[in-house]
């Protein structure tokens, strides 16, 4: 397991998370994703920890809430000291019927992080995350206000997930403009089958050093070497109930056999390639693994020693790469003579 410097911080984090999804199945979405309860999530998190994860991830919507709970107890139950692990969680989404008990306001925020700290049985959150884009709060208010967060100790870093180059970018202005704390990472949905975040995103994260969580690495389980053209997983596979996150299915069917014979050549599953074609990009800076059962787990930490050569890189970017888009097609395009003068000017 390899530690990756996060963001623009001094904080390093394993290069897999684990996330949280799977825990308590309370609601008709989450019991579609996983009801791991008490004694299972323990042993999960226990093995994780010992594999070298340091880096857990969670939000106060998972099973309304239990999944925090259940995490909190399973540190406590496991006697996990507080420095050894960093805890993530998420605020914006509902978490009561009243109108003010969901989004980035400064209400929500406030009440949200002591629930959370609360269910999690904490003194501090190491990144507190917004879970989406507010359209009916100030961005200014929002971060502000987890400003407030940073100085009170009752967070240490905050991060974003789900939203714009643009909102992002706006943000970041607003905070270096006023002295506060910064999003210092960007939690969002990247894979072999789903690469769009590569248009804006990733340019915006390498331009201001932000750190990349990747969250659905398999695609909603579509990547995990159930499914194929031919080839359709059991009735319980949790893609099978909850067709999400959206992909170009004929796409994504080019990448699957593109993987499987990589796997077969290094002898893994495809889901472990899927995985190691993400900790080879650079802006990665962590992929969040979720899972059922401890074998789905190993499976997922076994995927840190698999190391592509440059040939199978090739082929699969080749076999996933976006459709060009404007302004890139133009930027590529018009950009041409003086990117070659900077390698001119380097030697490289």
């Amino acid at each position: 397991m390899r530690y990756r410097q996060f963001g623009n911080t001094g904080l390093f984090v394993s290069e897999l998370c684990l996330g949280t999804m799977t825990f308590g199945g309370e609601g008709e979405l989450w019991s579609q994703i996983g009801d791991l309860q008490q004694k299972d999530a323990d042993t999960l998190i226990g093995r994780a920890l010992d594999a070298g994860i340091n880096f857990i991830d969670t939000a106060d919507i998972y099973s309304q809430g239990k999944a925090e709970v259940i995490t909190g107890q399973a540190l406590k139950n496991l006697d996990v000291a507080r420095d050894d692990v960093v805890l993530a969680t998420k605020v914006f989404g509902d978490t009561g019927p009243g109108v003010n008990q969901r989004g980035l306001s400064r209400y929500h925020i406030m009440n949200g992080v002591k629930a959370s700290l609360k269910r999690l049985q904490v003194d501090h959150i190491d990144l507190y995350q917004v879970h989406g884009f507010d359209p009916a709060t100030p961005i200014e208010e929002t971060v502000r206000a987890l400003d407030n967060l940073v100085s009170h100790g009752h967070v240490r870093y905050v991060g974003v997930s789900n939203w714009a180059a643009w909102q992002i970018m706006k943000a970041l202005g607003i905070a270096e403009r006023h002295g506060l704390a910064r999003f210092e990472s960007l939690q969002a949905y990247y894979t072999l089958a789903g690469r769009d975040l590569e248009r804006e995103l990733i340019p915006l994260l390498n331009s201001e050093n932000l750190g990349l969580m990747v969250w659905s690495p398999l695609a909603g389980g579509l990547l995990s070497g159930k499914y194929g053209r031919d080839t359709q997983a059991e009735s319980s596979s949790r893609r099978t109930h909850f067709d999400f996150p959206p992909v170009n299915v004929e796409r994504a069917y080019d990448c699957i056999d593109a993987m499987r014979g990589i796997a077969e050549a290094h002898g893994v599953s495809v889901a472990q390639i899927a995985l190691a074609w993400l900790l080879h990009r650079p802006a990665v800076t962590s992929v969040i693994v979720g899972a059922k059962r401890i074998d789905q787990l190993d499976d997922n930490v076994a995927a840190t020693r698999v190391r592509l050569n440059d040939a199978e890189l090739a082929t699969l970017d080749r076999v996933s790469e976006l459709p060009p888009e404007y302004p890139g097609w133009m930027l590529e395009r018009q950009g041409g003579a003086r990117r070659q003068q900077l390698v001119d000017s380097t030697g490289e």
